[in-house]
């Protein structure tokens, strides 16, 4: 996902010289492939929580976890008009670009926040410690922050510009 989303990105992308349309193409793809994994990942998660007798989404990563599954569904589904521009009727394709990236941040960041509290599950604090769990709760805090300030700059330039 955050290839994904950084592919629009001006720096560090390795499609840097492709055509807008060809990089919102491969979004589209690797989005797809996202949403695929996810939907695989919750079907092992509760295949797996089922076949041990355990509760499904008992705790607060699950719950986010499942609630994050869900909008990435429909942040997807939401986002066809995007690529076909004549399903939504009234809506100038600026605004939707700009729905869809503030949707797909606030997307990403519940992501995020189902990722870190994984990692304070009692299964990973007592796998991983000191400052190997720092690490990686640096990982998605890091991560989070940078598709932020891609997020946020690409859309508020536009609006500088727009001004």
């Amino acid at each position: 996902m955050t290839e994904a989303i950084l592919l629009f990105s001006p720096h560090g992308s390795p499609n840097k010289g492709f055509p807008h349309k060809a990089k919102g193409r491969v979004h589209w793809i690797l989005q797809g492939l996202c949403v695929s994994c996810a939907a695989l990942g919750l079907a092992a998660i509760s295949y797996n929580k089922h076949l041990n007798g355990k509760a499904h989404f008992a705790s607060w990563h699950g719950l986010l976890g499942l609630l994050t599954v869900c909008v990435v569904a429909l942040q997807s589904l939401a986002a066809v008009p995007l690529i076909y521009h004549s399903l939504a009727k009234g809506w100038s394709l600026a605004k939707l670009k700009r729905y869809h990236a503030a949707s797909g941040l606030v997307t990403y960041l519940l992501g995020s926040v189902s990722l870190l509290l994984g990692l304070c599950s009692a299964w990973f604090t007592a796998s991983i410690g000191g400052y190997a769990w720092y690490l990686s709760a640096l990982c998605p805090a890091v991560s989070a922050l940078v598709v932020m300030n891609q997020v946020s700059s690409a859309y508020m330039a536009k609006k500088r510009l727009q001004s």
